[in-house]
């Protein structure tokens, strides 16, 4: 087995799911300029995302609308002036 391949900097975390608000504290090694306090009333790094197992249907059972078209217009607008002229 290869020797120190594995990151040192691993600490406790808080995930936090934006899309609920719901949270886990569990090991890592993510980075995060970010911090937040805990149930313990102690300080930790926090990483946001925006999916996690309390929100994808997939473990939810249920259907959530992603806002596609409007990333596409925005996508759209932004990028019009490289388009043909």
């Amino acid at each position: 087995m290869k020797k120190d391949i594995h990151p040192k900097n691993y600490r406790l975390v808080v995930f936090k799911d934006i899309s609920n608000d719901k949270a886990i504290l569990t090991k890592s090694c993510a980075p995060s300029r970010e911090t937040t306090t805990w149930e313990d009333g102690k300080e930790y790094p926090l990483v946001k995302m925006e999916i996690s197992s309390f929100s994808h249907p997939f473990f939810t059972g249920k259907m959530k609308f992603v806002d596609t078209a409007g990333r596409i217009d925005k996508f759209n607008k932004k990028f019009a002036k490289f388009g043909k002229k």
